[in-house]
């Protein structure tokens, strides 16, 4: 059986990173968020990296185009026996799309995963997260503003995903070994 490329989606402070490391523990598929990419371009020191630190470090969502760009960088280096566990892919409706129409064309298994959490639950999470040290996108302002352009443009792509068939959703309010275990018995691992 071919193994299946697996994302999770979902509001910042949902458990996106636990999920994926969780799965890589029991799988060993590697993890990538379209944000790795991007803290490399950010990294180069480049013009554009500045202007994504800007956006990022504000909470902002960086252009799709950013993001399509790094999701098919990574999809096109996956080996043919190979998968990956993406980490916030598609946060817009163009993302969705082109996660879709990729896969499809490459004719891959996938699983998305939409890991349902309610606002209060993101905001004590990323409370506990900044409190350990965290991401310069965990202030509060950044935090709000995060949660604005999940509604924004999230939403709609989850719509999409959901009007696709597309979209597995977990009640992310539960323990992480829970919801681990439900994403493994989804994927038959």
């Amino acid at each position: 059986m071919e193994k299946p490329i697996v994302f999770f989606i979902g509001k910042p402070g949902s458990g996106k990173g636990t999920q994926a490391k969780l799965l890589a523990d029991v799988t060993g598929w590697p993890v990538v968020g379209t944000s790795g990419v991007m803290r490399e371009i950010i990294a180069a020191g480049t013009a554009a990296g500045h202007k994504l630190k800007e956006t990022m470090d504000n909470g902002d969502l960086a252009p799709s185009w950013i993001a399509v760009y790094s999701y098919l960088k990574t999809l096109f280096a996956i080996p043919d026996d190979g998968t990956v566990i993406f980490d916030g892919t598609s946060r817009t409706p163009t993302e969705a799309e082109v996660v879709a129409d990729s896969l499809r064309w490459l004719g891959r298994p996938f699983r998305i995963f939409h890991l349902v959490v309610p606002d209060e639950e993101v905001h004590g999470r990323i409370a506990l997260r900044r409190e350990n040290g965290s991401r310069p996108d965990d202030h509060p302002d950044a935090v709000a503003t995060r949660l604005k352009a999940y509604y924004e443009s999230t939403d709609g792509a989850i719509s999409y995903l959901r009007d696709q068939g597309l979209l597995t959703d977990i009640d992310g309010h539960r323990p992480p070994g829970i919801i681990a275990a439900e994403v493994r018995s989804i994927l038959k691992i």
